[in-house]
């Protein structure tokens, strides 16, 4: 057990001492912010699995606070900083172009950086995603999660026999163009207010496999750094068109994402892909861990991924 490779140095991040309108002035969200270098620590295990009840509005965006004290914080570090993450159902694009998403938000250590996050196939309402999304706005970003499937998600109710059927009315096109939406949604609020200068993406098993997908399509236009987790369905022979550092996350032992593949896409993109290998380990274990084994993989995981984020998205945006 274990992994193969270790990641970046510790997390801290620091924010100028005023008061700004994070997105777009029609947004009705508006984010103080702090002199302080306190942050939520995500380094640390969870003291309890988090229990957020989330509704679903689609003829308002609801803002709600979140807070985020279920979770530990380093030694020394102040959690007032990270006490509140506001939330917000968002309603984008018009007519059939339509889609639900979620935007989680850091309130007192935002570093103005946007992540789009794409679900496994239990959909952007799965609890299991909006408590790792909760978890990035922790660290300052802001994440919005889009409903990829249009309401109809993947249910553990459902007869594995009908997944094929299922998966197989997730249209390719349909789902592309609805990132696209959500892309540019993200463009619009972080990108052209001048608070980002780049995007990061993030995605779970059948998102993981999109983001490999997005990332070839953007050319390192409006994406900065990738991370894929345990991806799905991927497409090595796309690998090459990716321009932008791309993390893998995955274990060992997970035959839907074959070690294999992995390793072609990396050598496909280059010097800025990086395979991480978790020994003994399925699908899902990251963002689903089901045993206090499987939580210090997970965790190990996440501040991979974090410190992986901060590097290529704060850091190089300074």
């Amino acid at each position: 057990m274990g992994l193969a490779s270790t990641g970046a140095p510790w997390f801290r991040a620091s924010m100028s001492s005023s008061t700004f309108s994070l997105l777009s002035p029609r947004s009705p969200l508006s984010v103080p912010t702090s002199p302080s270098r306190n942050v939520c620590s995500s380094s640390a295990l969870l003291s309890r699995r988090c229990t957020l009840n989330f509704r679903r509005s689609v003829t308002e965006n609801r803002v709600r606070k979140v807070s985020c004290s279920l979770l530990k914080v380093e030694d020394g570090i102040n959690d007032e900083a990270c006490e509140l993450v506001s939330g917000v159902e968002l309603s984008l694009g018009e007519g059939a172009d339509n889609i639900q998403a979620y935007l989680f938000k850091a309130v007192k250590n935002n570093n103005g950086t946007g992540i789009l996050l794409l679900s496994d196939v239990f959909g952007f309402e799965d609890s299991s995603t909006r408590e790792f999304a909760y978890r990035i706005a922790c660290n300052g970003y802001n994440v919005l999660v889009p409903d990829l499937f249009r309401g109809d998600p993947w249910g553990r109710d459902r007869p594995k026999a009908m997944f094929e059927e299922w998966i197989g009315r997730q249209d390719p096109q349909r789902v592309a163009k609805d990132i696209e939406s959500s892309t540019k949604w993200m463009v619009n609020e972080f990108v052209a207010a001048g608070i980002s200068k780049k995007l990061g993406i993030i995605g779970f098993c059948f998102g993981g496999g999109r983001v490999i997908e997005v990332l070839a399509r953007d050319g390192g236009t409006c994406f900065g750094v990738g991370v894929s987790f345990y991806g799905t369905r991927m497409d090595p022979s796309i690998a090459s068109k990716i321009s932008v550092p791309v993390l893998f996350i995955s274990g060992d032992d997970d035959p839907l994402c074959p070690v294999n593949v992995l390793r072609d896409m990396e050598k496909s993109i280059g010097s800025g892909a990086k395979v991480v290998l978790f020994g003994e380990r399925g699908h899902g274990f990251a963002h689903r861990p089901a045993s206090p084994e499987e939580d210090g993989d997970a965790e190990q995981a996440f501040t991979m991924m974090r410190n992986f984020l901060y590097d290529g998205l704060v850091v190089n945006n300074s």
